[in-house]
């Protein structure tokens, strides 16, 4: 009469799904080769980078699957309970163990050397079939639990870079409010200086709220907005946004020199909004130009657009970035940068009806050119 233990063998290598198709007979080859062990709570099964001897099914209590992913940072891949095998991969291939198992708790598994398992597998097709179909499995399923880690990573990774991003938009304007702030707080401050530290404060509150409303409309489905202008003279917009930025940007060594006059003509535009492209491609230039240096402004009619042409004295565009400048996230040599200003400015400026792009040439900086349309056009 078989004993108490070979039908609780049986009944638990029956349950693990590698052999639920096999026969009695196959069932009972395989019982004869299984092995008892005994694992106490914490106990190694096998270690990371020994010799992969065999395919283990776990009787009762549980084992932690688990790899080394970075200097004293360990990974745990999986769980498995009763019923469950692990070590699989020793028999389909002769590499070192590729993780570590672990008991959870005290812990009893059948052990079943590779050498046997091959040796049945021949006389046993259904065992071949069996264990195949269930490494393919949880091939599939290591994929898709993988996949979702690495797009929950990637997910944080752009919000640390969108956050980033508006912590260095933010800077400076809040670091002209506090130097503002100062100054009008100043005993010695004159009701002149006064009224223009208060003028630069409101001026900068507009243009963190700007900034704020742009984010925000960068981040929802910004093609369903509806572009609303207004008919402005350009060459009175671009002077005082010249004056304006001038102070902010003189702080980091840099000059803003206008080649020529913007053409006096009135165009439909959305100004806090195309303020953003100058404020974008400056503060990229400066960034550029650690140094300091100079941004000179161009303009023109080309047929029925105005171009405006911004070049800086800087060391020019970078190769590896010149074919997705305007991507959103794609940066290169700014420590705070995200290239997140870069597609605002393509957005803003395709809104306007315009488009923009940018260039190198030997000798000289990054020259950025924008265009926009021309009234009735």
């Amino acid at each position: 009469m078989a004993s108490l233990s070979y039908y609780k063998c049986m009944a638990k290598l029956l349950t693990c799904p590698i052999f639920q198709s096999l026969s009695s007979r196959d069932l009972d080859l395989l019982r004869q080769k299984a092995v008892l062990k005994i694992f106490k709570d914490g106990e190694v099964v096998f270690q990371e980078g020994d010799e992969g001897d065999g395919l283990y099914v776990i009787n009762r209590g549980k084992v932690q699957i688990a790899g080394v992913v970075a200097k004293n940072v360990r990974h745990v891949y999986s769980r498995f309970g009763e019923g469950d095998f692990f070590g699989e991969m020793a028999v389909l291939e002769s590499k070192p163990r590729s993780a570590t198992a672990i008991a959870i708790g005290d812990t009893e598994v059948y052990f079943i050397t590779k050498q046997d398992l091959l040796a049945l597998m021949p006389v046993s097709p259904e065992l071949a079939l069996g264990l195949v179909r269930e490494v393919s499995r949880r091939l599939r399923e290591f994929n898709r639990l993988y996949l979702q880690e690495i797009l929950q990573q990637e997910r944080l990774s752009l919000v640390g870079r969108f956050a980033r991003s508006i912590v260095h938009d933010l800077k400076n304007p809040l670091n002209i409010i506090s130097l503002s702030a100062e100054v009008a707080s100043s005993d010695k401050a004159t009701p002149e200086f006064r009224k223009k530290a208060n003028d630069r404060i409101g001026s900068m509150v507009e243009r963190i709220t700007a900034l704020v409303n742009e984010l925000l409309e960068f981040t929802n489905n910004t093609s369903k907005n509806v572009f609303v202008g207004a008919a402005i003279d350009y060459a009175a917009f671009v002077h005082h946004l010249v004056v304006e930025m001038r102070p902010e940007i003189e702080l980091k060594s840099t000059h803003i020199l206008l080649e020529n006059e913007p053409p006096s003509i009135r165009l439909n535009l959305d100004p806090k909004r195309l303020k953003r492209v100058f404020y974008n491609l400056m503060h990229n230039a400066t960034d550029a130009m650690e140094e300091g240096g100079t941004i000179r402004l161009r303009f023109r009619i080309l047929g029925d657009v105005v171009e405006t042409e911004l070049e800086d004295s800087g060391p020019g565009i970078a190769p590896e970035v010149e074919d997705q400048l305007f991507d959103a996230f794609v940066t290169f040599g700014k420590e705070n940068g995200t290239g997140l200003g870069l597609s605002i400015c393509k957005k803003i400026v395709e809104d306007h009806g315009g488009r923009i792009a940018a260039r190198t040439e030997p000798g000289r900086g990054a020259i950025f050119v924008f265009t926009l349309p021309m009234p009735g056009k």
